[in-house]
């Protein structure tokens, strides 16, 4: 047996209502990330084709990301592996802070988002210096074959001649890099950088809020509506870095 439930059309078009129940500022911030996973969605989009054109030099992830601090042994995609740990944990930790913020438990929201900006800033350091050893680089060996034996591409690839040549070139910029094809070095400067602007961002937002926590503001409205907010876009942060992780650095 079905029932019909008669709507009042007048008060079913005198709007005021919010369409999924949500406030409007969490409403907003959906948007802009959904628009903002739109802008990363073409830019791996675009890295796809672009390996796909060179699929036969590009270089491999695991040997030219191998450097580990205080650890001359080269360990592939190490660094790059603890970083997404690290990452990961912060968004936990935001997760615990939202969780506490419902409870309007303030000593709690104050640690958690602590320990959040912590992990935050730490991924931005550690990105610099990944940043800095793909820049400096590394000696070149003496010959291709030399490379090709120690399954590192590390000579550059010259357009004109159509294959690496051993060049007096150390590291990596926007023209040239002694690790392949001169794109590689352009998509890693331009997605890894996209994101973690994104990551150097949320860091300072979150500073601010936790600030705010400090001095009791949320504590005043009754609610920390502002902490789940962005725990939204952090947690935007924290999947967009395990596709970026998937696609540049594992496949």
């Amino acid at each position: 047996m079905s029932h019909s439930t008669e709507i009042d059309s007048k008060h079913a078009w005198d709007g005021g209502q919010s369409p999924f129940r949500v406030s409007y500022g969490k409403m907003m911030m959906w948007f802009f990330l959904v628009s903002d996973a739109l802008t990363f969605g073409g830019l791996l989009v675009s890295y796809g084709f672009i390996r796909h054109k060179y699929v036969d030099v590009w270089p491999k992830a695991e040997n030219v990301f191998t450097h580990f601090p205080f650890i001359e042994q080269h360990l592939p995609l190490a660094y790059v592996g603890l970083m997404t740990f690290i990452l990961i944990m912060s968004s936990v930790t935001m997760v615990l802070a939202v969780e506490a913020g419902h409870r309007n438990d303030r000593k709690k929201v104050t640690m958690w988002m602590f320990w959040t900006i912590v992990g935050g800033a730490t991924f931005v350091g550690s990105q610099a210096w990944e940043w800095y050893n793909f820049i400096v680089g590394t000696d070149l060996v003496a010959s291709v074959d030399a490379c090709k034996d120690a399954g590192h591409m590390r000579n550059i690839w010259d357009h004109e001649l159509g294959k690496y040549t051993v060049q007096h070139f150390h590291g990596a910029n926007m023209t040239v890099n002694e690790y392949g094809v001169p794109q590689f070095a352009n998509y890693f400067f331009f997605i890894t950088g996209f994101h973690g602007f994104h990551v150097f961002s949320g860091v300072i937002i979150n500073l601010v809020i936790f600030l705010n926590v400090l001095k009791g503001t949320y504590e005043k409205r009754g609610h920390y509506e502002m902490v789940e907010k962005v725990g939204l876009y952090w947690h935007f942060v924290d999947l967009v870095w395990v596709f970026v992780f998937t696609f540049f650095y594992l496949l």
